[in-house]
């Protein structure tokens, strides 16, 4: 009678591990297509003005950090995840060495908001079991946060109103000269 009480506890807890592997197998296949998943960004990649491009092509640090984002936009979950570490550094680096010339509150305020959002991109990806959602998620705020950094920088360059009216009350002033001239032409 013992042994077979025994050999029922013994088919039981097989037959139970065997239910609990394919649940792990299937869960693990379910994250595995998760993690290859493409990301989908859907917000646009803003320009740099000239003016601003000027500098930002002299920023060393700008450029290694535009060309990470730039690799976010054909990449995957689990790509982002190995590189999350690397674009952590990345935009540190970037926050710590801003030029002179695009230096203003509104440029470091969104240098904080990228760097946060990178450091956060690595602190998912780094857990002992990652959530794609919160990797795909961040990875999205990350490449937004980066062209509001380009707003900022673009704005930095942007004539106030007082430039913009005295440049247009010179080209009127130079309007009004070239017809008084085109008209002593005429008269002659």
């Amino acid at each position: 009678m013992n042994r077979l009480l025994l050999l029922i506890i013994i088919c039981l807890s097989v037959s139970c591990k065997t239910d609990k592997n394919a649940e792990d197998n299937a869960e693990n296949k379910m994250d595995t297509t998760a993690f290859q998943k493409k990301l989908k960004l859907d917000y646009p990649d803003y320009a740099l003005e000239p003016q601003a491009k000027e500098y930002a092509l002299k920023w060393v640090e700008y450029i290694t950090a535009q060309n990470e984002i730039r690799k976010l936009e054909n990449t995957t979950i689990n790509q982002v995840q190995n590189n999350a570490g690397a674009i952590a550094q990345i935009m540190e680096a970037l926050k710590n060495s801003v030029p002179d010339s695009l230096r203003s509150v509104a440029v470091e305020a969104r240098l904080n908001v990228v760097n946060t959002k990178a450091q956060l991109l690595k602190q998912y990806s780094g857990r002992q079991e990652p959530d794609p959602g919160d990797i795909e998620q961040t990875t999205r705020e990350l490449h937004l946060e980066f062209n509001n950094l380009k707003l900022q920088m673009n704005e930095i360059f942007l004539k106030t109103l007082e430039e913009f009216e005295k440049e247009l009350d010179e080209f009127e002033r130079e309007e009004r000269e070239e017809k008084e001239e085109d008209t002593l032409e005429d008269n002659f």
